[in-house]
């Protein structure tokens, strides 16, 4: 392909410009992108796609992409969630109305166990400022505080970059004054997976309804070795929270891997639940009372969690 040719597909297909890109380790970063039409209307925890034609460049260390005729100017999309960095440069609650980007959090896909090959992510983090990207024009999803009262709990659950939502839903809490107990578990293989953690010591400085707690599975001695659903199970979760869990007033978010949230099966001619292997959080929770939403049936509980793998 011609650099004419890259130049007309890119001007065609593309309307967003990386304004921000950091690598925080080899295979996680944050990136900033302004669209080139005004930043449409969304809430926390909402999520769009991010896309880039087959004909840019992927970084080195993946598992080898073979491309067919037809593939080489197709754009290949993916949907994430909208991130946020929570604080601003001098550590105060960003004002999101000073900028005009949205921020993503994006782990290196290098390749799949399932022989799939890795289209987008091995594109992104060849990136750079400057670089121009598509951005969704819709931005969707039912992952919100809408259900949360200004007194409840509020208990954040992810792994990974799960919590990219979870950094914006913290920041609308905070932002407005939540009163009550906000608590916020991330879980990771290794320390350097958690990329905003720093963020997160200020956060509990500057709010004493606020606290963040890290685990990770492979890296004994940094933290400790335990899931999300043993924190649940072992009164853990309680503990660190200070609180009892309260059917009435508390709400728990989650993201990240589908095997740690456990999304249940509702049989709707029989009316039977039906719970995956290994056992998740939901299943954990429900077990304790908690009712998860229900997407088929509208139904809203207090347990809520994204799908859109």
């Amino acid at each position: 392909m011609t650099g004419e040719e890259l130049t007309e597909l890119r001007h065609r297909r593309y309307n967003a410009t990386v304004v921000y890109f950091k690598l925080l380790n080899p295979d996680l970063m944050v990136l900033r992108v302004k669209p080139d039409f005004p930043r449409p209307q969304h809430h926390p925890g909402q999520y769009c796609t991010l896309g880039l034609g087959y004909w840019e460049r992927r970084t080195v260390g993946c598992q080898t992409e073979t491309l067919a005729a037809s593939e080489e100017t197709k754009v290949v999309r993916r949907a994430y969630s909208i991130s946020c960095s929570i604080l601003d440069e001098h550590g105060a609650l960003m004002r999101l109305g000073d900028n005009d980007w949205l921020e993503f959090y994006i782990v290196l896909v290098r390749e799949n166990p399932d022989g799939r090959v890795p289209a987008l992510t091995p594109r992104l983090f060849a990136l750079g400022e400057g670089d121009r990207i598509q951005i969704g024009e819709r931005i969707t999803g039912h992952y919100t505080l809408d259900p949360v009262k200004p007194g409840d709990t509020v208990i954040f659950l992810g792994t990974g970059t799960g919590e990219a939502p979870h950094n914006y839903l913290t920041w609308e809490l905070l932002s407005r004054g939540h009163a009550g107990k906000i608590f916020n578990a991330c879980c990771v293989r290794y320390a350097h997976d958690l990329g905003y953690s720093d963020t997160h010591r200020h956060l509990m400085a500057q709010f004493p309804n606020y606290k963040y707690l890290a685990l990770t599975t492979r890296e004994m001695g940094v933290t400790r070795k335990v899931y999300i659903q043993d924190l649940i199970t072992s009164g853990e979760l309680e503990e660190q929270l200070g609180v009892p869990l309260d059917l009435a007033t508390t709400h728990v978010f989650l993201c990240g891997n589908p095997k740690m949230i456990g999304v249940p099966h509702h049989d709707r001619t029989t009316g039977e639940t039906t719970y995956p292997k290994p056992v998740g959080v939901i299943e954990v929770l429900e077990s304790r009372g908690f009712r998860a939403d229900i997407a088929a049936t509208k139904f809203k509980g207090n347990v809520h969690f994204e799908e859109y793998w």
